[in-house]
């Protein structure tokens, strides 16, 4: 029996993984890059962009999944696939700024990552833990129903 992806995505990122390694790894589709891989890959998305605010690494992770699933299609027939993947991704973004209330990683932790002083209040503040392992499973969760249903 296979780990659910959420609970996956939350042990990689209870390992010290970012947020983005931790979806991307724990929801890639089986027979693509290796976990090793897409940790490497995901690596500069976390904190929003490497701790830039932008982007929740977890929803960038999510979506470098749904791309990744995508390769075949892509191959196939390149403005087709893009325009699935832009509809799967769209969909995707919304349900989490609905259950969140944004997509930014600044918005949603209120902390500047990027700074001395806001990495400093995030680490105290003990985010990681409280807000953004549910992010990720989430995150993960969300996109591995969009997986199953392709």
């Amino acid at each position: 029996m296979t780990i659910p992806a959420a609970q996956r995505a939350e042990e990689l990122f209870s390992q010290h993984y970012n947020c983005a390694q931790s979806v991307f790894a724990a929801c890639g589709p089986d027979g693509g890059l290796s976990q090793t891989q897409r940790l490497a890959l995901a690596a500069p998305f976390g904190g929003g962009i490497a701790a830039q605010g932008e982007v929740c690494g977890a929803l960038t992770g999510a979506l470098l999944a749904l791309g990744e699933a995508s390769e075949a299609a892509i191959a196939a027939d390149p403005a087709a696939a893009r325009k699935a993947v832009y509809q799967r991704s769209a969909q995707l973004a919304e349900s989490f700024r609905a259950a969140h209330g944004s997509i930014l990683c600044r918005e949603l932790t209120g902390c500047r990552l990027n700074s001395e002083e806001g990495m400093r209040a995030f680490q105290q503040s003990g985010l990681r833990h409280s807000l953004c392992s549910k992010l990720v499973a989430f995150a993960a969760e969300k996109a591995a129903l969009a997986l199953a249903a392709e």
